[in-house]
């Protein structure tokens, strides 16, 4: 195992009033204080009260997702937790992944799997 689960992070344009419609559904807290985000206007948190993380991030215009339609696909990534971040890098890209974008100052970097999906290891 090279990383755990931390949420899933769904693009739009508000990100209060998507993560208000996630919890009416799921309940749980929206911007519960949780120290691996800074919450700001561009980005919310869901924790559902089975401990699972719904991420809001907001994209300028943001073009919804249309079904089954490829020239608007679906919109969303993973942010998975990590020990050691450069090692983890190695072992991701050893697998196939694509290093998309890397900051030495940051705590997190970007990747596309295989199939071109982005995804985001980031140091516990």
């Amino acid at each position: 195992m090279i990383a755990k689960l931390q949420c899933v992070v769904l693009d739009c344009a508000d990100v209060d009033e998507l993560s208000r419609f996630y919890q009416s559904l799921l309940g749980g807290s929206v911007n519960r204080p949780d120290p691996r985000w800074s919450l700001d206007d561009g980005w919310a948190t869901l924790h559902t009260e089975g401990g699972f993380v719904l991420a809001f991030q907001r994209v300028a215009d943001h073009r919804p997702p249309r079904w089954p339609d490829p020239a608007h696909p679906q919109q969303f990534h993973l942010d998975l937790s990590v020990d050691d971040l450069d090692r983890a890098q190695e072992e991701v890209l050893g697998k196939g992944a694509v290093l998309l974008d890397a900051d030495g100052k940051r705590s997190w970097r970007v990747f596309a799997d295989p199939a071109g999906h982005p995804f985001c290891l980031i140091r516990d």
